[in-house]
């Protein structure tokens, strides 16, 4: 059996802060409790009885800050960064308070996103592109648990990949998923934080 372990980075802004739509644009890094979210991974993952085959991370700051929490904790390294793993761009949307966001693109159009995968006018999304590489892993021979560290708007796509629905993962969580022998991939949890 084959584990993957879909990881969202930790915090980016301090709980006082306003949310902003913040993508691959914008490469900033964990603030003090995104490290704490990172070393609550890494503790959890070394706990686990399974053995670690494959450190993958975003090539994002925050992405890699929280990989390397992991690694720390569990003593294995990473394995190199994947584009695919990286975050969407927002385009115009970019470091813009949530609220402009809304106004800009309505109500109906970050549903449309957040409901079905479909990017807002003006995002640059490579949908396709993303499906096939989850796709192309998910196919991957391999035994034991690859940890994959990303963002929100390309963990998504791993369910896209799946025929699911996509659904939001927070800052901290993990999702996870087993591939049987046949190389059937099925949806074991998804959004929890250690």
């Amino acid at each position: 059996m084959r584990r993957l372990f879909i990881i969202r980075h930790g915090n980016t802004f301090a709980s006082s802060a306003e949310a902003c739509r913040i993508g691959s644009r914008t490469d900033i890094p964990l603030v003090e409790s995104g490290h704490a979210q990172a070393e609550r991974l890494g503790t959890w993952i070394a706990q686990q009885s399974f053995p670690i085959h494959q450190l993958f991370s975003s090539p994002l700051l925050r992405a890699r800050q929280t990989a390397a929490a992991i690694a720390a904790a569990t003593g294995h390294g990473l394995d190199g960064t994947r584009d695919w793993l990286g975050e969407i761009d927002h385009g115009p949307d970019e470091g813009r308070p949530e609220a402009d966001v809304l106004a800009r693109i309505g109500a109906q159009a970050l549903a449309e996103w957040e409901e079905r995968g479909i990017a807002p006018d003006g995002w640059i999304v490579d949908a396709e592109a993303r499906i096939a590489a989850w796709r192309a892993f998910f196919a991957q021979a391999a035994e034991g648990a690859d940890l994959l560290v990303t963002s929100n708007g390309a963990a998504r796509f791993a369910l896209l990949a799946l025929g699911l629905p996509p659904r939001k993962l927070r800052t901290g969580a993990f999702g996870e998923l087993a591939i049987g022998p046949d190389g059937a991939v099925t949806l074991v949890r998804w959004d929890e934080r250690p």
